[in-house]
């Protein structure tokens, strides 16, 4: 007999309770709870490079506003994520939940940043729902090998709209005018 596992809305989600000194973060993906380890220095060094280039550009265009993990982002009912960075424009502003705190809709802009403990979901089921959903640019940042894979959303599908590695210099389509040299994202 098999027995079937319900899947969890993030209502239900929101609701559950874990230990305070639980050092895990949890996503609901495909309404499956799904543990992750926090991030390693590596992974801080360069998600904050990524942040403090995202932080500088909205400073200076005033285009909207950078956001980094922990922060729910509910895509749907039966997902939501802590992408490492996100970027959402002015005008989109109307998905930021200020009473409950999160992101109800897709971003413009999600960064996940490879491990071996995530790889698997950044590549597949992460990316075919951030497609699904209307992300309009999604970044896969490989700290192993330096690289970082960029899909443009066009036609309610992602292409692939750049590979930039260590000597490039990253080019945005979603958030016009940000460049980054990806030397400045693997800097320690």
């Amino acid at each position: 007999m098999e027995v079937l596992q319900k899947k969890l809305t993030y209502q239900e989600f929101r609701q559950l309770e874990f230990a305070d000194d639980d050092q895990n973060w949890y996503e609901l993906i495909n309404g499956e709870i799904v543990k992750k380890q926090s991030p390693t220095l590596r992974h801080q060094d360069i998600s904050a490079n990524i942040e403090s280039a995202l932080r500088a550009f909205a400073k200076q265009t005033k285009s909207g506003k950078m956001y980094h993990a922990p922060l729910d982002v509910v895509l749907d009912d039966n997902n939501a994520y802590h992408p490492d960075v996100i970027f959402i424009k002015k005008d989109r502003f109307f998905i930021l939940d200020i009473k409950e705190q999160i992101v109800i809709g897709a971003p413009d802009l999600v960064v996940e940043i490879l491990s071996k403990s995530t790889a698997a979901y950044d590549k597949g089921i992460k990316k075919e729902v951030y497609e699904k959903n209307g992300v309009r640019e999604y970044w896969l940042v490989d700290p192993r090998t330096k690289t970082v894979e960029v899909y443009s959303y066009f036609n309610q599908r992602y292409s692939l709209s750049g590979y930039f590695e260590e000597t490039d210099k990253l080019k945005s389509v979603a958030l016009e005018g940000f460049e980054m040299e990806l030397a400045d994202i693997f800097e320690e």
